[in-house]
């Protein structure tokens, strides 16, 4: 079906992004995956290229270009060529909206030349061990001491902690007994400050080349001048976020059950049962035409909602919607093309295995399927 989302510019950034994948990540990928994490001169090369920048004002070398949709193309290049950019994503995506939407001028100044350019990585820090998706159960404290916060606690699960040289912390400077939301800020932890260290790289089931690690803050003296925005206004800023990052995930939704699909398409034509193609029997067609079928309408919801987010419009419950529905789909997708790979869909070596891996945290995190469906029947007024 034809898409009516991506102008020429977006054109031809995905040729330079399909092109560079193409040469510089695919063929290291493997050894990548084994290391459990993207290497510091990828995001340098990305930078070089203007990957990574196209939101990034001009004044700090970035393309001053507003637009998610040049996210959305390197994400659905990347699942084209079996490959996960997790931690770049994740900078791009998840990350960096905070910066653009709340540093100061002394902070851009600070931060975006490197942010443009690859060679300040990020992270940001909420999941806390026992919160999980409650935000406003965060214990991560910070107190005020004249010109710094004193930061102590831990945090859990953060993606690209390992090589972050910027942390976002969400952490509790004040406490309000009838709203637990209230009184939460963002801190830009850096690295090499007193206190602040990495603990456990954690063994995922899947997306394995993305770093995941536990992170801890143990009297961190965090200058003000390193504050996002206003002390006590970080949940707003978090919800503000959240419908493109859960847009994010369902554009990885939908483009890796693609590749899954593709990937099946082309196994079952050249693999053999009972003397004949697998493509041939009924039941192998009748699979992946519901598969083709239901792709197809996860993308068009999906490219409807990525307008409305360029757009200003998409709101937490219709992002919530998308994101539910792309990522169920893609467990469905993703499991039913492994099937027909018999067991050498079990086996690593074979792309399907790991895109059945990789799809199982889309369901977790940025907020759970029943997360999301609780936002939903809230806007339906249940």
């Amino acid at each position: 079906m034809r898409r009516d989302v991506f102008t020429d510019d977006h054109e031809a950034f995905r040729r330079l992004a399909r092109d560079f994948i193409a040469k510089e990540v695919v063929p290291h990928y493997s050894e990548w995956e084994e290391t459990g994490r993207l290497p510091r001169t990828l995001f340098e090369q990305l930078g070089s290229l203007g990957l990574l920048g196209t939101a990034v004002p001009e004044e700090y070398g970035g393309a001053g270009l507003d637009d998610y949709r040049f996210n959305v193309v390197l994400q659905e290049e990347a699942a084209r060529a079996l490959v996960t950019l997790g931690t770049v994503r994740t900078q791009l995506d998840v990350v960096l909206p905070y910066f653009l939407t709340y540093a100061d001028r002394d902070q851009r100044e600070r931060w975006f030349p490197g942010l443009a350019s690859g060679k300040l990585l990020t992270a940001i820090a909420m999941t806390e061990p026992g919160t999980g998706s409650d935000l406003a159960g965060i214990r991560t404290t910070a107190v005020r001491d004249g010109d710094s916060y004193i930061l102590n606690g831990a945090k859990t699960f953060i993606t690209g902690g390992l090589l972050a040289d910027l942390v976002i912390v969400v952490a509790r400077t004040s406490t309000d007994p009838d709203n637990r939301r209230a009184g939460l800020t963002l801190l830009v932890v850096e690295d090499g400050m007193p206190g602040f260290t990495r603990g456990r790289v954690l063994h995922k089931l899947g997306i394995k080349v993305q770093d995941t690690v536990e992170l801890a803050f143990d009297d961190v003296r965090v200058p003000v001048a390193n504050r996002l925005g206003e002390e006590g206004a970080a949940f707003g800023y978090l919800g503000h976020n959240l419908p493109q990052e859960r847009m994010t995930v369902a554009v990885g939704s939908v483009a890796q059950a693609r590749a899954a699909l593709d990937t099946t398409i082309d196994y079952v034509k050249e693999r053999k049962a009972f003397g004949k193609p697998v493509a041939s029997f009924q039941n192998t067609k009748f699979e992946l035409a519901a598969v083709a079928a239901e792709i197809e309408a996860a993308q068009a919801m999906l490219d409807r909602a990525v307008l409305e987010l360029v757009g200003g419009e998409l709101g937490g419950p219709d992002a919530a919607k998308v994101k539910l529905f792309c990522t169920e789909m893609q467990a469905r997708a993703v499991d039913r093309c492994l099937q027909l790979f018999g067991g050498y869909g079990y086996m690593l070596e074979y792309p399907i295995a790991r895109l059945y891996a990789d799809a199982r945290i889309t369901r977790i995190y940025a907020g759970t399927s029943e997360v999301m469906k609780v936002i939903i029947a809230k806007s339906l007024g249940l």
